[in-house]
């Protein structure tokens, strides 16, 4: 069986829904697994086209403040369960994770935390990925497949970004940051996008400045890792940079189980 899954960050539910770009797009998406970050809105706010398709199981988590982070997955297929965070109030309440089990794996919607301008949520930020990332090691321990999807607001390398040297010391791109991707890929995981394309300009974020997305100065924040025990069962992972309607674009994996 062939299961597809798309990730993206739309930087608020409520303004992109009112784009021809992402309806376009949704519209022609033929993904069993829509997973969104900064959703930005609570249940009740999500925009009526979108809360009232019949397609999908729909399944969101929002922040307690109003207007700010926030994640939601529309799955058409029904899973056996689905948890809202990391189970740690402090982590919990902006509203940052889903985690949703399906018969051959369990998914991880995810929105991580930015670290702030001069690195000021830094150390919450390495809270939240030291727990996730103990809780991603405890399930597969237990012989659990893991699909861990989202904007991590991270670039793991040089060539993921499109200026290395002058995004030293910027949130994002901190050695603390970065060496937490090493330590996932240590723990057994894999960044499946890297399984088929080791090159150079592949960004899933551009700022809204500098014409940065017309001239490509991204950077790549958003991934869907597996464990090392269903690579071979990954057929493609991909970054979709041609659709429009956020300052992100979507990332695709299909999976074969």
């Amino acid at each position: 069986m062939s299961i597809k899954l798309v990730s993206w960050n739309v930087n608020g539910i409520r303004a992109v829904s009112k784009k021809d770009d992402f309806w376009t797009w949704f519209e022609d998406d033929d993904s069993d697994i829509i997973n969104f970050q900064e959703v930005r809105a609570t249940q009740e706010q999500i925009p009526k086209k979108l809360a009232e398709i019949d397609d999908y199981h729909k399944f969101y988590n929002e922040a307690e403040r109003k207007g700010y982070s926030g994640v939601g997955t529309y799955s058409k297929i029904k899973p056996l369960s689905v948890t809202k965070g990391l189970g740690i109030e402090e982590l919990d309440n902006e509203g940052r994770v889903l985690k949703i089990e399906y018969e051959d794996f369990i998914l991880f919607n995810i929105y991580f935390p930015n670290s702030g301008k001069d690195g000021m949520r830094l150390d919450f930020k390495v809270e939240f990925c030291n727990e996730l990332l103990r809780q991603l090691v405890e399930l597969k321990n237990q012989g659990k497949n893991l699909v861990i999807t989202g904007d991590y607001n991270i670039a793991h390398n040089p060539i993921d970004v499109y200026n290395p040297k002058n995004c030293e010391g910027k949130s994002g791109y901190l050695p603390e940051e970065r060496a937490w991707l090493d330590q996932l890929e240590e723990a057994g995981f894999v960044d499946t996008f890297r399984m088929f394309d080791e090159g150079e300009g592949n960004f899933t974020w551009w700022s809204y400045r500098f014409k940065a997305r017309e001239r490509n100065s991204g950077w790549r924040l958003d991934y869907f890792f597996v464990n090392e025990e269903i690579r071979d069962n990954v057929k493609s992972a991909k970054i979709l940079s041609d659709i429009y309607g956020s300052d992100h674009c979507p990332v695709t994996l299909e999976l074969d189980f």
